[in-house]
């Protein structure tokens, strides 16, 4: 299975290795990759996608995949997810389930089996002024990563045969 990931400043690579290190616990083979070096998605089962939400856009990376081998995932099982908000506020979750929609809006052809949108990382030090003044913040479940990282392994157990490595 190929976890790819989009990431500005690492965090959304940490959540990536945490759904592949539960996939394989399952008993999959799972690779992380930077999604701007995928080449080859077809060489995979099923992709799992993500990508950082910043300023109301999923990374660029994460998008330009889905453009790029939109034929051969819109034939795979695809799980996709979003960083982005400072909080779990309902209101901050929707509006990076809404940017992720826009995005995904793009690449029809790709109807991803699952969504997910996780809290993301605010680190002043890794940022520009003016972002540089917001204070830290680590809003990532790592429960309902874990949770939702299980049962991808599950809905592809239970696939049909050859639909999952």
């Amino acid at each position: 299975m190929l976890v790819a990931c989009a990431t500005k400043k690492g965090s959304t690579r940490e959540v990536a290795e945490t759904i592949a290190d539960v996939l394989r616990g399952q008993g999959s083979d799972a690779d992380v990759v930077e999604a701007g070096a995928v080449d080859a998605p077809d060489s995979y089962d099923a992709v799992v996608l993500g990508g950082a939400i910043y300023m109301g856009r999923w990374h660029r990376d994460a998008l330009r995949l889905l453009e790029r081998h939109r034929k051969t995932l819109a034939g795979m099982p695809v799980f996709v997810f979003g960083m982005g908000p400072r909080t779990l506020a309902e209101d901050e979750v929707a509006g990076s389930r809404l940017a992720l929609d826009i995005a995904l809006a793009k690449v029809p052809e790709v109807e991803p089996l699952s969504l997910a949108i996780f809290g993301g990382v605010v680190d002043p030090a890794k940022l520009r002024f003016p972002f540089s003044r917001m204070p830290a913040s680590d809003a990532r479940d790592w429960h309902a990563i874990r949770d939702w990282a299980d049962a991808i392994g599950s809905r592809l157990a239970g696939a049909p045969a050859g639909a999952a490595r």
